[in-house]
């Protein structure tokens, strides 16, 4: 009877207020009272009357009184348990802090929530969010996994950083040749179902690098020497894409880019998984600051994170995005030529982030867990210029106050010294115009004098470029 009971009470689906510590003893009482009243035990109590057979049979019936409370121990043992696991799970439930969502339902206890708090995470699942603790967590724990695999984070923009698009009718008529290029060489399809839009179709016209999406009425270059670069690059870093473009188009690049799925995974950030219009922040990525390096071609996107960032030249393939920044010359296709693949500037870029990576892990000092990688990339930045001592003319706009010019600021975080006067110990003039009194001073006392683009040149190339080749000249006025 009480065995048959306790399996009952074990596969009985009660509600929490019914499975309370009361219910259960009150349940474990009647189901011993029951089982008392059944049991042979009295019997064993009857006169002995000598016979043999009485007595063997009184000594099994012992045994068996003997098993059953052995059996009602261990039984009243596993109901014990049951309870405590029921009264743990209720306070469990009640204790919960809701670390994440599923729409309006706790990622833990399932519990409705009235309202969203905490940061989507979209792009790891549709409708996931996390609470703050929630990431702090997670972020903690993915910290520690890095460093014990020598790894920090990168996060990858795409336009004008690892490839250029296009959209087909804002093809040049130099540019056309692309397209017949692409029809007179044999046509290879590969067949790639994405959730966003239907199957795409791409014509290989230079090695692997020039794409014609027809679906989406677009052309895109990848940037030469990318391959190279996320292969590399994949060694030392856990990797993320984050674009300003919407996701299908994030998601069609990512599989040009990363076709196996390789280097990436499902860590794909578009504008429709930010948290901000316009901009672009690390809230959405779970890796914490001190450990991420941004790569992208603006800092204007990562104002909240510029000692993070790596800035890097922009790539202009096709005519549209050159006349996007104002520029008015040919564009590469245009000129049928291309950046170089082995002196281009993903190249620089891998060297920078090799030698930032190596002086985290292995620079002697503190553990490297508690170091900060901005830190590390400001110490290798102020390294570029250290020494140099420049002053500028007629650079910035009149009553402009200099300290606050993003050339300025350029060449102090590249470790120069900026002045607002001349004397001996300045080593650059930095002008537009060589009829300066500046300008003319620099020639006189043989000063290097150089165009302000050697500043920004240097800049994307983490090392002093040679003065000779930006040269001043004189403006006439007109």
């Amino acid at each position: 009877m009480l065995q048959w009971a306790i399996q009952m009470s074990l596969v009985t689906d009660s509600s929490v207020n019914s499975s309370s510590s009361d219910d259960f003893a009150s349940f474990l009482d009647a189901a011993l009272s029951d089982s008392e009243e059944s049991s042979p035990e009295g019997e064993a109590e009857e006169e002995d009357d000598g016979d043999d057979d009485d007595i063997e049979n009184k000594r099994v019936k012992r045994c068996k009184v003997e098993d059953l409370v052995t059996a009602e121990e261990s039984s009243e043992s596993t109901l014990q348990v049951s309870v405590k696991e029921k009264i743990e799970e209720s306070t469990e439930k009640d204790a919960c802090t809701h670390p994440g969502s599923f729409g309006n339902m706790c990622i833990r206890c399932g519990q409705r929530l009235e309202e969203e708090t905490g940061v989507t995470f979209g792009y790891i699942h549709k409708g996931l969010r996390l609470n703050n603790d929630e990431i702090v967590r997670l972020r903690s724990t993915d910290m520690k996994n890095l460093i014990r695999h020598r790894k920090l984070c990168l996060v990858l923009d795409l336009d004008h950083t690892l490839l250029n698009s296009t959209r087909l009718v804002d093809m040049s008529i130099e540019e056309q040749y692309l397209k017949s290029q692409a029809a007179s060489l044999q046509v290879r399809f590969q067949s790639i179902l994405m959730s966003y839009f239907d199957y795409i179709k791409w014509i290989d016209v230079s090695e692997g690098s020039l794409f014609m999406l027809e679906s989406m009425y677009m052309m895109t270059k990848l940037r030469p020497f990318v391959q190279k670069f996320l292969k590399e690059v994949h060694n030392f870093f856990e990797l993320y894409i984050y674009t300003m473009g919407d996701r299908p188009y994030a998601l069609a690049m990512a599989k040009l880019l990363d076709p196996k799925k390789e280097y990436f995974g499902d860590r794909i950030i578009s504008r429709d998984d930010g948290t901000l219009k316009h901009q672009k922040g690390l809230d959405v990525v779970l890796g914490q600051d001190n450990a991420v390096l941004i790569l992208d071609d603006t800092e204007n996107a990562w104002t909240k994170h510029k000692d993070n960032l790596i800035l890097i030249e922009r790539y202009h393939f096709f005519k549209s995005s050159a006349q996007q920044f104002g520029f008015n010359c040919k564009s590469l296709s245009e000129l049928r030529s291309d950046e170089s693949e082995t002196e281009g500037a993903l190249v620089t870029v891998l060297k920078v982030l090799k030698l930032v990576h190596s002086r985290f892990f292995d620079e002697p000092g503190s553990d490297p867990i508690d170091r900060d990688v901005r830190q590390v990339l400001k110490a290798i930045r102020k390294e570029v210029l250290k020494g140099c001592r420049i002053v500028f003319t007629h650079v910035f706009p009149t009553n402009f106050q200099a300290d606050n010019h993003p050339l300025w600021k350029m060449a102090e975080q590249l470790g120069a010294t900026c002045v607002t006067e001349h004397d001996l110990s300045v080593t650059h003039v930095v002008s537009m115009d060589a009829g300066t009194e500046k300008s003319r001073w620099a020639v006189k006392e043989k000063k290097f004098l150089v165009h302000p683009s050697w500043i920004e040149a240097t800049n994307y190339m983490w090392q002093k470029q040679p003065e000779e080749n930006y040269p001043v000249h004189e403006v006439k006025n007109q």
